[in-house]
């Protein structure tokens, strides 16, 4: 077991100037195909999760301080979810900007995930199989696609 000598803490920004922030984060959910028909049908049974997914990422880009516990609570001034349609997959797209101190990363970061994990509750009934695991359902390759100051 090993012991930290400091404690945890946040990084002091109050030295530096507030500057226009942008990241873009993308990741994706890898579905089965007729999981994807249902979607690209409209026919889901808690209803379309593409709408759901963008609520999600956006609130959750708003609490990413209340999820991580040594993030800056940042004033955001805008948050844009996209989503791609693919043959098994459905990738999801977060830009968060900021006129703030620190970046706005895992801003971006948070609000993928969880408009992912959204997607994911709302099909998972699709995705099981006959023991009720998930074999093929994965959210995969979620990254910051770009980042942007000043």
């Amino acid at each position: 077991m090993s012991s930290r000598a400091d404690p945890l803490k946040m990084i002091d920004v109050s030295r530096k100037e507030a500057v226009h922030r942008e990241a873009e984060a993308v990741g994706r959910v890898v579905l089965k195909s007729g999981t994807m028909e249902a979607i690209k049908e409209k026919r889901v049974k808690k209803g379309d999760p593409l709408p759901a997914a963008e609520i999600a990422c956006i609130l959750a880009v708003k609490k990413t301080p209340e999820l991580i516990p040594l993030c800056h609570p940042i004033p955001i001034t805008s948050v844009n979810a996209e989503f791609e349609l693919g043959e098994d997959y459905v990738e999801a797209r977060s830009m968060v900007t900021a006129d703030y101190k620190t970046g706005v990363e895992m801003e971006a970061l948070t609000g993928v995930t969880v408009a992912l994990l959204t997607i994911w509750d709302m099909v998972k009934y699709l995705e099981k199989d006959e023991a009720g695991e998930y074999p093929t359902t994965a959210i995969t390759d979620v990254r910051v696609v770009r980042k942007r100051k000043g």
